[in-house]
């Protein structure tokens, strides 16, 4: 549904924030309406940029008064669309509410506001002599209050879990502008519901996040980093069942990627190199941290490795002698989603199953759309240790790139239908924003539907935070 809002409406929402903070120029406003994939293209009147938690109060009392519509945006990193002003709403930019607040180290924790990029929340972490440890490949432009609404997971959630899982306290402005304070930074408080997280995943329908406080971790003192050359699916799991078992919470990641993926890698990143001396089909990336100085974790590593030998399921592998080593294998990793750009369309999902179902997924899932586009190149990488996995698929060398993206709706339902199958979700870690929405009828029980439509009527009852988003 169109959101028309007159321009003297515009002028009254300007005037909260300033004309400097409030952008009405198509031009400048270019850039708050495409997302990084370039799949959606929004239409906004007006991007307002609040410095404060009182102008965010503000502007929802003011859009609560109107029935005006807010689309709440981050750094527009999200890859679903929930960022995007689709229907001519407001663009409520948290990139000016960017302090960190307070850092504890004697309680290990960290007050932010929402608009803080990820990156720096690390560096501050890193100079009390702690670790925030939500890393993604977007991280130097990501900003926590996105990572939050989206409950982002990202390669360390086998040790730390997901965003949901890091936060302690939120501050929330609720749709007809009040605040309500929940900044505590209790690892106990037994009074009553848990309301935050009700905010963290639910992607700006039910209120804004304007600041949260984080929790921290002690510093690893020691790592060890290795790169695994594997047969297939199956002995990565198996390797990871190996390292699991011997490791156990050290074990802080376990990522598998392709030979395809290698292969754009080497292509297209300048400087980067094979960590093997023959190609493989699969690869395991392990990491191994203690926060003890003096922990042996490289002996834990040429155990793990040993006995991934021993057993036949490791073909080859490369444990990092050095910081900068241990980078360069990560660097392949993060650098799977950028490459892929530069092979053409790449049709994407963010899936997960059951660690044990993962080869039987990705078996699956290759087969059906290999018959479906002959010659399509399968790129699934990501977290095999919590059974998330970005599974992508490259257009064929000899095929135009419209053509194949639009097979996009076909390649993810068949998807879809495998994951759920197999009891999975069609929505790991990036949301379900504006591009899955329409599934949530399929994939939810409909009490479970009920429940939360309920909750959004409760806490949003005219409509007007992000709306066409979640459900």
């Amino acid at each position: 549904m169109a959101h028309a809002i007159a321009p003297e409406l515009i002028a009254r929402f300007a005037a909260l924030v300033g004309d400097r903070y409030a952008i009405t120029d198509t031009h400048e406003i270019e850039p708050y309406q495409r997302e990084r994939r370039d799949l959606y293209r929004g239409r906004a009147p007006l991007v307002l940029r609040p410095g404060s938690v009182a102008e965010v109060s503000a502007i929802l009392a003011l859009a609560s008064e109107t029935g005006t519509a807010v689309v709440p945006q981050g750094g527009n990193t999200g890859l679903v669309g929930g960022q995007i002003a689709h229907d001519g709403e407001i663009v409520l930019s948290l990139s000016r509410l960017n302090a960190i607040r307070s850092v504890d180290p004697d309680n290990d924790t960290m007050t932010v506001e929402a608009g803080v990029v990820l990156d720096d929340i690390h560096k501050a972490a890193d100079s009390a002599d702690r670790l925030f440890p939500l890393s993604l490949g977007s991280e130097g432009s990501c900003q926590i209050g996105g990572n939050l609404s989206t409950n982002a997971g990202g390669t360390a959630v086998l040790a730390y879990g997901n965003t949901r899982d890091l936060v302690l306290g939120l501050e929330v402005v609720l749709a007809d502008g009040r605040v309500w304070n929940g900044l505590r930074s209790l690892r106990k408080d037994n009074t009553g519901y848990d309301l935050k997280d009700l905010f963290v995943g639910a992607e700006g329908t039910l209120g804004i996040v304007t600041a949260a406080v984080l929790k921290l971790f002690p510093k690893p003192r020691e790592m060890a980093t290795a790169f695994a050359a594997v047969a297939s699916p199956a002995a990565a799991l198996a390797l990871f069942a190996t390292a699991r078992a011997k490791a156990g919470t050290q074990l802080t990641a376990c990522e598998i990627l392709p030979r395809v993926g290698l292969d754009f890698v080497l292509r297209h990143a300048e400087g980067s190199r094979d960590p093997m001396a023959e190609p493989h089909p699969w690869y395991v990336l392990l990491e191994l941290s203690s926060p003890l100085k003096g922990a042996d974790v490289d002996a834990m590593m040429q155990a793990i490795l040993e006995d991934a030998f021993e057993a036949g399921t490791v073909r080859d592998a490369a444990v990092a002698a050095s910081v900068a080593q241990a980078e360069a294998f990560w660097q392949i990793r993060l650098m799977l989603s950028e490459v892929q750009r530069k092979e053409g369309g790449s049709i994407k999902n963010d899936v997960s199953v059951p660690v044990g179902m993962v080869p039987e997924m990705l078996e699956r899932g290759i087969t059906t759309v290999s018959a479906m586009i002959p010659g399509v190149r399968p790129v699934p990488f990501g977290h095999i240790g919590d059974g998330n996995l970005h599974f992508n698929f490259s257009q064929p060398e000899d095929m135009a790139r419209d053509d194949f993206m639009a097979q996009w709706g076909a390649v993810t339902d068949a998807i879809d239908d495998i994951v759920l199958a197999l009891n999975g979700s069609i929505s790991a870690e990036h949301g379900i924003g504006f591009m899955k929405r329409n599934l949530m009828e399929h994939i939810k029980d409909p009490v479970e539907l009920e429940m939360m439509r309920a909750i959004k009527a409760t806490l949003d009852p005219k409509g007007i935070l992000n709306p066409g988003k979640v459900v």
